[in-house]
Order: C-alpha cells, then structure tokens, then sequence
C-alpha cells in the first residue's frame, strides 16, 4: 500500500458512520416535504382558511424557525464544547416533535375557520422548533465528522441518496395515507400525521446517536447571550464569502422549490384534474433523482462540486420552464419534464450541503474558531426561508388571481385567471429564481484545491 492509499484508507469515513448521518435524512426529508405539500391545500380546502391567510400563518410559523436557528446554532457549540457531543439536542427534537406534528392535523371537525387556523400555527410552531433543534446540530455535523474534501462529497451523497427516498416516501405515501380516512377527509389527514409523524421521529432519533462524544471544536465558545447568538451567526456571513454566496444561492433554490412543492397539490386538483395526480408528480421527480444522486458525486469528483452545483441547477431551471406549457396542453407529459428536474434536484441537495462543510473548515482554519453550529444555525435559517417565502409567493399569486378556498362537501370551479396562476407559479416563477440563484453561485470562490492547503 502507497503512502497515498494509507492517507485515504485512514481519512475514509466507516459505512456505519455513513448509514446512520444518512438515516437523519428519512426525518428531515418527511418534515420538509409533507408539510410543505400538503399544509397549505389543509388550510385551504379543508379548514376553509382563505389563501392569504393561509400563507400568512405558514410565513409566521417559518419567520419563528428562522429566528431560533441561529440561536440553537449557538447552543449547539456551548453543548459541544461542555459535553463533547451535539447529541443532546438532537436527541430532544427527534422525541418532541411527532407529538407537535400530529397535532398540526389533529384539528377538530367543524372548527371555525379563524380558529382552525390559529390552533394549526401554534402547533406547527411547536413541530418546527422541535425539528430544529435536531436540524441545526445535524447540519453542523460533517464538517466534524470528516475533514477530507471528497469524503464529505460521499457522505452527503449519501445522504441526499436517503434524502430522495424520504420525499418520495412522504410526498406520494402522505396523499396515499390521506385518502385512507374512510369518507372521512379529518379522520384521513389525521391518520397520515399519526403514520408520518412516528416514521419521522424514529429517523431522527436513530440519526443522534451520529453525534459521538468526544467531538471538540478548534476553539470552545465562552456562554453567550441570545443577543451573541445573532451577532455570531451574522459575523459568520460578514468574514466569509463563500458562505454568503452560497447561502443566497441556497435560499433562492429553497424558494424556488418551495414554491413548487406548495403548488403540486393545486396543479394535481386543477390543472390535471385528479387531487391522487400528486403522488404520480413525486413519483415522476423521486425515482429519476434516487438514481441520479450518486451519479452528481461521481461528476462533482471529477469536475468540482460548484461545476457540479451549476449544471444541476440549470438544468432545473429549464425543465420547469417548460412547465408553462400546461396552460395550453395539460397532459401526462408532464411527468417527463419532472423527471428531468428530479434529476436534477438530486444535484441541487447534495452538491451545496458537501460545499457547506468546506466553507465551515475553510473559516475554522482562517480565523481558529470552532463555529460549526452557528454556521449550521445560519444556514437552517435561510433554507426555512426560501421554503417558507415559497409557500407565501404561491398563496399571493393565488389570491391575485382569484383562487376560491372551499371545505369538504362544497363545491367550487375554479376560474381560468385561477388555473393560470397555479400554472405560472409552478413553472415560470421558479425558473426565474434558479437562473438569479447561478448568478450568485458564479462568485463562488472556493475550490478542491484551496481546501486542501
């Protein structure tokens, strides 16, 4: 064995270490994506919440998980520091948050609208922070479970690999379970958060036990104030460029998919006229993306992963411009356009979480400062923003073009200026964003060759 084989057998992260980051995936995957399908079109068409408020009370929810984020973050580096783990919070949300999701859909029949709606925003708010003191830590992890370049490439795209399942799980089995209500549209939504809730908390909770003791930072964080947790975070997009880049370009992407995912529901019902079209939308973009992710790791070897990330990213960004055309042929061939950007998508995931963990080493080395967690609470946050602007751009839309909220048993026919809206978000509005997101990717500074020194 060369001394070059040694260095790799001895950098090379175990498969066991791999599969259970990778499980986390199976949680933060269904959380992500479940309420984000469903929650709004819950308010809407079932609660009769009207479209803007509906947007609003996600908006609020998600502003709450971006404010906390950064404070979590900073928590995590004091839990690390003190005990030699992030396990302990991570551990915490996975427990408490099925309790808080199930509630999310354990709304009372016949509740008035307004209330409805109120008790749906405190219980998602509850679910989210529960889910972002797992997510903040889990993100942070990679930079401390390996400080090879390409190592970190595998176990993300691993990780996205799990990841794609997770939203091809929750996005098709979510309606599936839905519609097993017996008649019953409540009793159906219940029994999916029940289902979806418990499956979440297990990936979760398996996951922690990723976060060994015995991890330390460069340099222990003293005990903080709330007030140093922000100015932490925001220190960290000031003194690191790449960071800043490649969290615009994250956040514009969140919001672009965000978006998407919020209107599938709205272009399953309407536009192709089948509210069960959702789960054949998530087939059409999860099994092309569970086959491409381990083939976006073999290019990003070979190519860079920012390379990688660019061609990823337009080739999403031209597969749902080409979604405009269900305002003129709504049709099955829709499904191939979709499966294209699931290819797609699969880049889009594990490219920029593998380029987060060189940018937190890139920091540590340039200034001796462990900050993983502040990083990880910094990039939570934008990425709970893009998604939740996307719902917000989508329920705004919605309401300029006169879309009309209903409950179960009444009948509503929507408007053409309706239709075109659902259509418009879900293809042109996006493609917008993915093209602003390459503008910011293109001032990405580092590369394989800057990690290594």
């Amino acid at each position: 064995m060369t001394a070059m084989e040694r260095s790799t057998a001895a950098t090379r992260l175990p498969r066991r270490t791999i599969a259970s980051y990778a499980i986390g995936s199976i949680g933060t995957g269904g959380f992500s994506t479940l309420p984000g399908l469903v929650l709004v079109y819950y308010l809407t068409d079932t609660l009769g919440v009207t479209a803007l408020l509906a947007g609003l009370l996600v908006t609020v929810a998600k502003i709450w998980d971006v404010i906390i984020d950064p404070v979590i973050g900073g928590r995590s580096d004091l839990s690390l520091a003190h005990t030699g783990s992030r396990r302990r919070f991570m551990v915490l949300g996975a427990v408490l948050l099925p309790v808080f999701f199930i509630l999310t859909f354990a709304v009372p029949i016949g509740t008035d609208p307004l209330l409805a709606g109120f008790w749906v925003f405190i219980a998602f708010v509850l679910a989210a922070t529960a889910f972002s003191l797992f997510q903040v830590p889990y993100i942070a992890l990679p930079a401390e479970l390996s400080d090879d370049y390409d190592e970190r490439t595998r176990l993300l795209t691993w990780r996205v690999v799990v990841l794609t399942f997770a939203i091809l799980l929750f996005g098709a089995g979510g309606p599936a379970l839905r519609s097993m209500g017996g008649g019953s549209t409540f009793l159906g939504y219940l029994l999916m958060a029940v289902v979806a809730g418990l499956v979440i908390g297990a990936g979760l909770f398996a996951s922690s036990f990723v976060a060994k003791k015995g991890l330390v930072p460069a340099a222990a964080p003293k005990p903080v104030s709330i007030r140093e947790n922000y100015a932490a975070g925001f220190r960290a997009l000031k003194r690191s460029q790449p960071f800043r880049v490649l969290l615009l370009t994250f956040l514009l992407q969140g919001l672009a998919t965000g978006l998407m995912l919020a209107g599938a529901q709205y272009v399953a019902t309407w536009v192709l006229e089948s509210e069960d079209a959702v789960t054949f939308l998530f087939i059409a973009l999860i099994a092309p993306a569970l086959l491409a992710a381990p083939l976006w790791g073999v290019i990003a070897n070979r190519v860079g992963k920012e390379r990688g990330f660019t061609w990823a990213s337009a080739i999403f960004g031209l597969a749902a411009l080409s979604l405009l055309g269900l305002l003129w042929a709504p049709g099955d061939w829709v499904y191939i356009p979709v499966a294209i950007a699931g290819a797609a998508y699969a880049g889009m995931q594990s490219l920029p979480m593998a380029m987060l963990p060189d940018v937190i080493s890139h920091d540590a080395a340039e200034h001796e400062e462990g900050r993983a967690g502040t990083f990880g609470g910094m990039w939570t946050a934008g990425e709970t923003t893009g998604m939740a602007l996307g719902a917000t751009v989508l329920t705004i839309v919605l309401a300029i073009a006169g879309y009309a909220e209903s409950v179960p048993g009444e009948h509503v026919v929507q408007s053409a200026s309706a239709i075109a809206g659902i259509v418009v978000s879900f293809s042109i509005v996006p493609a917008v964003l993915i093209g602003l997101s390459l503008i910011s990717l293109a001032r990405y500074r580092l590369r394989k060759g800057t990690i290594a020194r």
